[in-house]
C-alpha cells in the first residue's frame, strides 16, 4: 500500500498555497524558539482572528455562545483556543494538540564563570539529545529573568545580524587521538557542554582592585549595562540556549525546510494555522487547539499536558456555556477526539537498517498517522481503536488530504512517545499524526513542504469533521 507522492497532485494554486505556507512557517520557528514566545505569538494571531481572552469573559460573567472564540494561557508556556460549535459540549469536540516545547541547552541557576581567561555558561541539556551535535556552532540566547522586584526582563541575543553569537567550544582534530576512539555517547559529556561568551577582561583604573576574574566580571558588566539584572537575577531566570539563524528553504528545488525546533512546532504552527482559518460561524463541534509545555521531558509541570489546565480551561467554558457540573464535563471529554499532532520519523536513506520500508513515513507524501507509538512492546503508546482509524481515513479522503501511516522505525530499534495517553485517559480517542521529520532532535531538522501543507489541510479538515 505505497502511499503517492503530494507534490505529483499539485495544480498552480496549490503550488503557490504550499509556497505562501511555508514562508509563514519559516517567519513563525526563526522567530519563536521558545515556549513563551510561541505562546506570545499564538495570542497575537489569535487576537487578530477574533479571540478573546478567556479569563476576561469570566471576570463578566459573560455567556458564551455558539462561534464565539477565546484563548487561555498557562503561565506563558501553554495556550488554549476555543472556537464554540452549535452543538452541546457534552457531544464532544474536536481536538488538535501538539507541543512547543524542543530540545535545546539550559542555563544552570549559578552559570557564569571563568576558567583560561575565558567567561563561560554552564549549562543543563533539555530533552533527548546528541552531546557532539552542539559543539562549535553559533548559538543564541533566549529567555526571561525574573526580578526580585517583579520586572520580568526578556533576553534575546543572536538572532539581529548585529548581535554576537555564542559557542561550544570542540577539540582539535590534532588532539584528538582519544577523543575519536570514544562512543558517540561520551565524545563530549553533557557536563562539558559551556557555553563560550568572552575573553575580554574588566580593565579598572590603577587605584582600583582588579576583579579576581576580570573576563567573568566583563562579562557580568555586560548585562548589567544592557539588561539591568545583576548576577543574582540567574537564580530566577529561564535562559534557553538554541541555533542561532533564520530557518531556510532546502535543496535546489526548495522543496524543504530546514531549521531548528521542527519537533514539534511544525505540528504546533499547522493546528494554530488550522484552527485560525475555521470560518467565524457554521461550526458543529467545538473545535480546540492546545499547545504545552514539557513533552520533552514526559509533560510533566504546570504547563505540560498531564496538568490540569486542558480540563479546567474546558470546565470555566461550559460554566459560560452552560453545561456546568463534573459529570457534563466528563461526558464532554469523554465525547471528544483528538487528534495528538506530534512528528514521525521520516524515512533516511542514509540509515535504512533501523526502518521498516513499508511502515514508514517518507517526506513528501503528506500528513502521516501513527496507529501506536511506544518502545518495544508498544510500551507507553496510545493505540488507537480501528474504529477510529477509519473515521480520520474517511476524513482525510472526503477533503483530499494526502496522508500516510507509519510506525517510529524498526521494532526494538529504539521508541518514542508524546502527549496521546494523556488526554486517551479521559477515555476519548485519540491517534497521533504529525509531519515526517529527518534528523530529529538534532539543532537542524528536516521537513518537506508538502508535508508542512498536508498537515493543515488535514487538521482543518479534522476540525470541521
Amino acid at each position: 500500500m505505497e502511499r503517492s507522492v503530494a507534490w505529483k497532485g499539485y495544480g498552480e494554486a496549490d503550488l503557490a498555497a504550499v509556497e505562501a505556507l511555508a514562508a509563514d512557517y519559516i517567519d513563525f520557528i526563526s522567530c519563536n524558539k521558545t515556549e513563551r514566545e510561541c505562546v506570545a505569538a499564538a495570542v497575537g494571531m489569535a487576537q487578530g482572528a477574533g479571540y478573546t481572552d478567556l479569563a476576561a469573559a469570566i471576570a463578566e460573567g459573560r455567556r458564551l455562545q455558539p462561534g464565539d472564540k477565546v484563548y487561555a494561557v498557562e503561565r506563558g508556556k501553554a495556550v488554549m483556543l476555543v472556537q464554540l460549535g452549535s452543538a452541546p459540549l457534552e457531544q464532544g469536540m474536536n481536538i488538535l494538540g501538539a507541543h512547543i516545547d524542543s530540545p535545546r541547552m539550559d542555563l544552570k541557576q549559578n552559570p557564569l564563570f571563568e576558567d583560561g581567561d575565558f567567561a563561560l555558561l554552564d549549562t543543563h541539556y533539555y530533552g533527548g539529545i546528541k552531546y557532539y551535535q552542539w559543539v562549535t556552532i553559533p548559538l543564541a540566547i533566549h529567555g526571561v529573568v525574573a526580578k526580585k522586584d517583579g520586572a520580568v526582563v526578556e533576553v534575546t541575543v543572536g538572532e539581529d545580524p548585529a548581535d554576537p553569537v555564542f559557542c561550544v567550544t570542540d577539540l582539535l582534530i590534532h588532539l584528538a587521538n582519544d577523543q575519536m576512539g570514544k562512543k558517540a555517547t561520551e565524545v563530549v559529556e553533557g557536563e562539558a557542554l559551556d557555553v563560550l561568551v568572552g575573553n575580554r577582561p574588566l580593565v579598572v583604573a590603577e587605584d582600583e582592585d582588579a576583579p579576581k576574574e576580570p573576563v567573568r566580571a566583563f562579562a557580568m558588566k555586560l548585562l548589567e549595562d544592557k539588561y539591568g539584572i545583576g548576577e543574582e537575577d540567574f537564580l530566577s531566570a529561564e535562559l534557553e540556549v538554541v541555533p542561532a539563524g533564520r530557518a531556510r528553504d532546502l535543496g535546489f528545488d526548495r522543496s524543504m525546510v530546514i531549521g531548528y525546533g521542527q519537533d514539534d512546532r511544525v505540528c504546533a504552527y499547522t493546528s494554530l494555522a488550522a484552527q485560525l482559518a475555521l470560518a467565524p460561524q457554521g461550526l458543529a463541534r467545538t473545535s480546540v487547539c492546545i499547545l504545552v509545555d514539557k513533552e520533552e521531558i514526559g509533560s510533566v509541570g504546570a504547563t505540560g499536558m498531564t496538568s490540569r489546565f486542558f480540563e479546567n480551561t474546558v470546565a470555566e467554558i461550559m460554566e459560560l456555556a452552560g453545561e456546568s457540573g463534573p459529570r457534563a464535563l466528563a461526558r464532554a471529554l469523554r465525547a471528544s477526539r483528538m487528534l495528538s499532532s506530534d512528528v514521525s520519523a521520516g524515512f533516511d536513506p542514509g540509515y535504512p537498517g533501523v526502518f521498516e520500508k513499508k511502515n514508514s513515513a517518507f517526506l513528501g507524501r503528506g500528513l502521516v498517522f501513527n496507529k501506536y507509538t511506544g518502545a518495544r512492546g508498544k510500551s507507553g503508546s496510545n493505540d488507537a481503536s480501528a474504529e477510529y482509524v477509519a473515521l480520520v481515513r474517511r476524513i482525510m479522503d472526503d477533503a483530499g488530504v494526502s496522508f500516510q501511516t507509519a510506525e517510529l522505525g524498526r521494532v526494538n530499534a529504539g521508541g518514542g512517545g508524546t502527549i496521546a495517553y494523556i488526554p486517551a485517559e479521559y477515555g476519548m480517542d485519540v491517534i497521533d499524526s504529525g509531519v515526517p521529520v529527518l534528523s530529529m532532535h538534532s539543532p537542524w531538522e528536516v521537513t518537506s513542504k508538502a508535508d508542512i501543507y498536508e498537515a493543515f489541510k488535514g487538521y482543518k479538515a479534522f476540525a470541521l469533521s
